[in-house]
Formats: structure tokens, sequence, C-alpha cells
């Protein structure tokens, strides 16, 4: 996607660093990436980074700007271990670590990297365990639990980061049964609706409810919504009219062009991306506000 039209690795590495230098010294609250293996919606042989590895080196790039994931799959690592991977990147980070998480949609992908496949309850029963188990080990020590997907006995999480009281814990989804009652009783932040300003209402007007049911403070958490932002690089370009015939000169001294000379053409303007049509890049950031 971005990284498309860029051949070296090191050199693709570099733009995405060059990206997040220019967002820490900005205006910019946050930058993101996607966990993914490769390519979405469709699998191609494009670039693509690390969802882990690349945040924790760009935290040490940057030294102002929240970093964070839209959203981490937890299909992808045992609940224990992304607790202390997203521990330790919030040390590296010195606390700018935005933990995002959510229950895992890419099924291609999923078998392509050798992981099972579950129905979509046993997705969302894993997922309403594992962030149960992150928020205990991150908050807990000696944090113990058995359930139907996973279990912990006492795992020594230290440090358990450095933002206070905990990293904060970014939930991705809109799903009203499971995914929004977990934002209502242990996320900093929920994003909802992919964009769609009814959508979003609805979902906030649910996550206000369930908070309610629970006790929580619904204006304490941050809201977000995805949205796609698209950047043509197509060249404008001005036909030139046809040339006209020269007039006629009855002088002697008439400019004729000898037979043997050249015939020259009236330049056109003419680029690859005028002659392919539009290249695209396409960024997918969140939009959120804290109320």
């Amino acid at each position: 996607m971005d990284l498309v039209g860029i051949g070296d690795p090191i050199e693709q590495w570099e733009a995405m660093t060059a990206v997040a230098k220019a967002a820490d010294e900005g205006s910019w609250d946050s930058i993101w990436l996607y966990d993914h293996f490769h390519t979405v919606p469709e699998p191609t042989t494009e670039t693509t980074f690390e969802c882990w590895t690349a945040t924790t080196a760009l935290a040490r790039d940057t030294k102002r700007v929240n970093i964070g994931q839209m959203v981490g799959c937890n299909g992808y690592r045992n609940p224990a271990l992304y607790a202390k991977i997203s521990s330790t990147v919030d040390v590296a980070s010195h606390g700018r670590l935005y933990a995002g998480i959510g229950a895992g949609w890419y099924e291609q992908e999923w078998k392509a990297y050798g992981y099972e496949w579950p129905e979509l309850k046993d997705r969302m029963g894993a997922f309403r365990e594992a962030v149960e188990i992150v928020f205990g080990m991150w908050t807990q020590d000696e944090f113990q639990f058995q359930g139907k997907y996973y279990s912990v006995d006492k795992p020594i999480n230290e440090p358990k980061g450095v933002r206070k009281p905990h990293p904060s814990l970014w939930i991705g989804g809109g799903g009203e049964k499971v995914t929004l009652k977990l934002v209502a009783k242990y996320g900093d932040a929920a994003n909802v609706g992919g964009g769609d300003p009814a959508v979003v209402r609805d979902k906030l007007a649910i996550l206000k409810g369930h908070c309610e049911t629970v006790g929580r403070d619904y204006n304490e958490i941050i809201k977000s919504t995805s949205l796609n932002v698209f950047r043509s690089t197509r060249v404008r370009t001005r036909r030139l009219p046809p040339r006209r015939p020269a007039a006629a000169s009855t002088s002697s001294s008439s400019r004729r062009r000898p037979s043997s000379a050249p015939r020259t053409r009236s330049p056109r303007r003419w680029t690859p991306s005028s002659r392919r049509g539009p290249t695209t890049s396409c960024s997918t950031f969140p939009v959120s506000r804290t109320t």
C-alpha cells in the first residue's frame, strides 16, 4: 500500500521511519500500524513489516508521539505473551504505547501462517479471556486465570509498563455482546464504526449502556473510528492544440525548412503516471475524541 513503488526493503523501512519522525515533530497525537503478516484485504507480495517489531523500532525512533496497533490480533499471540511484549514496549517508548487488540478476522492469513481458524464463537470466547489475562497481568502480581481457552498460573510480568495505571488498552470492534462489554470493563479506548457516523453513534450508545451496567465512567473512554485516506498521484496534462501550418511568404527569404532537415514536433507533456492512470496510496488511521 503506502510502500508500493519503493523497491529496496531498507528504503521502505526508512520511508516508514521518516513518516513517524515527521508526525513526532508535528502536532499528531499518535502513529499506527496494523497487525497483519501480509497485505489486506487481498494477499500480495508487497512488503508488510511485522507489527510489534516495527512498533518497538518506531518507539525508539520517536520521542513524543504515541504509537499503537489498529489493532493487534489476539489469535497470533498467546495473551500472556502479548502482556509481556506490550509491557516491554511501553517501557521502551517511555509510556507512549497504545496497545491495540481485537479478535481477528483475516481467515486466509491465519491459515497461511499455520494458525487454526476457529469458529466465530470460539474466536470471541478466546478474545474475552485474552483481554482479562492481559489486564490482569498489567495490574496484578501473581495473577491466576483458568478459562476454556487460556490459563495462566502466577506469571511474573516485570516491569508491567510505565504508563499509569497501566498501558493504554485500545479495543477494536463493535460487537455488542462481547467487544463493547470488554471496552466498558477494561478498555481505555474503543475503535468502532469504520468511519460511518450512523454506525458510530449506534455503537457508542450501546457502549454507554454497558458502562452504566458495570459502573464505568463512559466519558473517560476514548472513542475512535478509522478512515481510509487515498492520495492520487495523477498528473494533470494539457493537450496542446494542433500546430497550424506556417503562413505562405512571398519573400525571397522565406523560412522554408530544407528537405533534408529533420521534422520537429510540438513538445507534449507525458509522464508514466499519466499514461498508466493514477497511482494511489492508502492509509488507514483512527480518528478519536475523549468524550
